[in-house]
């Protein structure tokens, strides 16, 4: 059934005053030395979201150094994880987080966390599970956590950006005494990162589909048919949960409703996590992953994810949760026949939809067409947004 979009529409508060010292005018030479150029463009950024777009890819800021949140959110992948591989790793060698990364595009557009009663369900937040409200609360775990960039407190954090390339950006934006108290910079810091998270780099809406929607471009006869599939009730029915047209308030399609969903998908067994010392895991490979129930305690949301936006999906396999599928074309064969004896068990089986998808009846050219519709969502680079 389709479902109503709530869209959380970031406010940008600017705090303390905008210049930006000389001695910071260029400090991508000392950031980026040695590594891969960003796409992005920071000189068109505010001194806000310029900051934001410092600390998301400083690899400074890890322990040991050599990750950035740009590592797992990479600007050329869709905003995901870069690596091929079901579960992305952290700054420690050998330790892997229990999820594959989740793109960071258009993750501004999603709501605050809460239960909408009209809806009878869950909405919005962070993560897979929801168990960030927002932006900002999103950009606090991955800093801290120890299977990701594994620094042991906040002060550790903000005594590397104090000592950074860009400390003087960072006083002129949030004030010059901002380092005195650890837990107001450490939040500073990732306001600055949602602020980043928020610019059009992130959130540029320039695929082929946005072309066709504004009379711009004309989709393939492959590419119609699969429009029309994803949309028919009957047929894929994916925009039940991935709407197709733009919002109520002008914003163009986001491909997502924000709830929650157990689609029944199997255990990775390719999951490294699963491997992990019993401090990480103790249960190992009887490790069962609740999803929003997890969070929540309750039974009933077991086995839930929050439901995708699909924009540059194509760019960012492997799928689902735990990286289980390595193709789109897997992903719809899946949604198709899931519940034809074909795949193993779901993980979580009690909370399974068994309603939308399971056993479409779509022949292999009708697979092919969703997928080629898919792939028409990817953004493509512009002179604005390239370096």
């Amino acid at each position: 059934m389709k479902r109503t979009i709530a869209i959380f529409s970031a406010a940008v508060l600017f705090m303390g005053t905008m210049g930006v010292c000389a001695a910071f005018e260029n400090p991508m030479k000392i950031l980026f030395k040695g590594q891969k150029h960003p796409t992005i463009n920071e000189n068109k950024l505010t001194p806000r979201k310029r900051l934001g777009f410092f600390l998301f890819f400083d690899k400074n800021l890890s322990n040991p150094a050599g990750q950035s949140c740009g590592t797992c959110h990479d600007p050329q992948h869709g905003f995901e994880d870069i690596e091929d591989r079901p579960e992305s790793g952290g700054a420690v060698t050998g330790r892997f987080g229990n999820r594959n990364a989740p793109s960071a595009a258009y993750a501004a557009f999603s709501p605050y966390f809460h239960y909408d009663e009209k809806e009878q369900t869950y909405m919005g937040g962070q993560f897979y599970d929801g168990r960030a409200a927002t932006l900002a609360e999103q950009a606090k775990g991955p800093l801290l956590n120890p299977l990701e960039m594994n620094n042991s407190d906040k002060k550790t954090v903000v005594d590397k950006i104090a000592t950074s390339s860009y400390t003087e950006l960072f006083k002129d934006v949030y004030g010059p005494n901002i380092f005195a108290n650890s837990d107001q910079a450490y939040d500073m810091a990732v306001d600055a990162i949602a602020a980043f998270e928020e610019s059009a780099e992130f959130n540029p809406f320039s695929s082929k589909y946005d072309l066709y929607l504004e009379g711009k471009a004309q989709l393939s006869a492959q590419e119609k048919k699969g429009l029309a599939l994803f949309n028919d009730e009957k047929k894929g029915n994916c925009a039940a949960c991935h709407p197709s047209q733009p919002t109520d308030n002008g914003i163009p399609p986001l491909f997502t409703d924000y709830t929650y969903d157990n689609l029944g998908v199997p255990k990775n067994p390719e999951n490294p996590f699963y491997n992990l010392d019993k401090t990480y895991n103790p249960l190992g490979k009887d490790y069962i992953d609740l999803g929003l129930g997890g969070v929540l305690k309750k039974t009933a949301e077991n086995g839930k994810f929050k439901v995708p936006g699909l924009r540059n999906v194509a760019l960012t396999a492997p799928y689902m949760h735990n990286g289980v599928f390595k193709t789109l074309k897997e992903v719809v064969q899946f949604y198709n026949t899931r519940d034809t004896g074909k795949w193993p068990a779901p993980e979580v089986p009690e909370t399974v939809n068994r309603k939308e998808l399971g056993h479409l009846g779509l022949s292999n050219p009708e697979v092919d067409a969703i997928v080629a519709f898919l792939q028409t969502l990817t953004d493509k680079p512009t002179k604005e947004n390239l370096d």
